[in-house]
């Protein structure tokens, strides 16, 4: 039997033992995009992205994104791996805030803080999928989920979808909503794909070179929440206002990486946030968002991750680009507001866009 038959027939089973697995009622499945040799997969488990498909400059097909081959993994997965995170991404201090005169108390999951909206959030749930076109001129998925009033210890009742849509030439669009139904609540949703622009099984990302665009930073104290202060990046090793190598001045020796909110710079409603550049592949990554906020993320505390393909995920394996209101804005009023009121939609776009310098 040939390999590629062999291939073929590990796939379908892979593919198999996904389509089986139900939770709670509702089917988890892989569900493709795609448009020529551009192609993603998503999951409805957490409304994860678990691969991205793009050419190197040699016309090489390569897989940029850390995950898993199997459920049982990403069930298991405490780093998020291509997740929607929500019900509010990042931390919040203490597990708590007060919202309109009520005190809500969470559950903590982030020693005395609550993470990426709790030990369930919405990383661990299952969406229900709305639509799905997978080819055409307009491949698109729209996933959907209900969370419910006092669903991780947050107010009021949530109604939230996200869309990926590929769009030409190499770009992915991801487009997050929330709706507030009846009670005032703090929505802050984020797409948590792990970035290895030179193929997630390439070894580390720090000699990738990387712009942001962002002058400003939110400091944190040991525990990684925000002091409140906004401050410069000039002169520090988090000025990557010109482009730069990830690994040129490691910061953090506690963590030896980068884990920090940027103040992007632009007002405009689409603003540019990033962009990643890969010598070896000359795949090249600009990252634009209307999020006021990115998490640059160097995968700090992926050790010994056995992720695709019997590939084994360390520190420094890829960078993660999460845009984001400001972490714990519910407790810094002097942060933008992320409080979604009934009646308004919340609404954060991202627009991820491919392609290659060939020298």
């Amino acid at each position: 039997m040939s390999s590629k038959v062999n291939s073929l027939l590990i796939c379908l089973f892979i593919l198999h033992l996904w389509s089986a697995l139900i939770v709670r009622g509702r089917k988890i499945g892989i569900y493709e995009i795609k448009k020529g040799d551009f192609s993603v997969k998503i999951t409805n488990y957490g409304a994860r992205i678990i691969s991205v498909l793009v050419p190197d400059k040699n016309g090489k097909i390569g897989d940029v994104v850390l995950g898993y081959d199997t459920i049982k993994e990403y069930k298991n997965d405490t780093s998020y791996f291509g997740a929607i995170v929500g019900r509010v991404a990042n931390r919040i201090g203490g597990a708590q805030f007060t919202l309109n005169g009520t005190l809500y108390k969470l559950i903590a999951n982030n020693g005395n803080n609550t993470l990426h909206g709790g030990p369930k959030g919405f990383s661990h749930v299952v969406w229900k999928v709305s639509k799905h076109e997978r080819h055409g001129s307009h491949p698109h998925i729209t996933l959907t989920y209900h969370s419910g009033d006092g669903e991780e210890g947050f107010p009021g009742d949530l109604r939230v979808s996200v869309t990926y849509a590929l769009k030409d030439p190499y770009k992915l669009s991801v487009v997050m909503k929330a709706k507030a139904l009846n009670k005032a609540t703090p929505v802050n949703l984020a797409q948590h794909s792990y970035w290895n622009i030179g193929g997630h099984n390439s070894g580390d990302i720090l000699s990738n070179v990387i712009q942001i665009f962002a002058s400003h930073i939110t400091p944190v104290d040991e525990h990684l929440i925000p002091t409140g202060e906004i401050i410069p990046v000039k002169n520090t090793p988090y000025d990557f206002l010109k482009p730069r190598k990830v690994g040129s001045q490691m910061i953090n020796k506690h963590q030896n990486g980068y884990d920090i909110n940027y103040v992007l710079d632009s007002s405009e409603k689409m603003k540019p946030v990033a962009i990643v550049y890969d010598k070896k592949s000359g795949r090249v990554m600009v990252v634009q968002a209307s999020a006021p906020g990115v998490q640059f993320y160097t995968a700090n505390f992926v050790i010994n991750k056995k992720g695709k393909d019997g590939c084994v995920y360390q520190p420094h394996s890829a960078l993660c680009l999460e845009t984001q209101g400001f972490p714990d804005a519910v407790n810094h009023p002097n942060f933008p507001s992320t409080i979604v009121t009934p009646g308004k939609t919340y609404v954060h776009k991202m627009l991820y866009m491919f392609s290659l310098v060939k020298y």
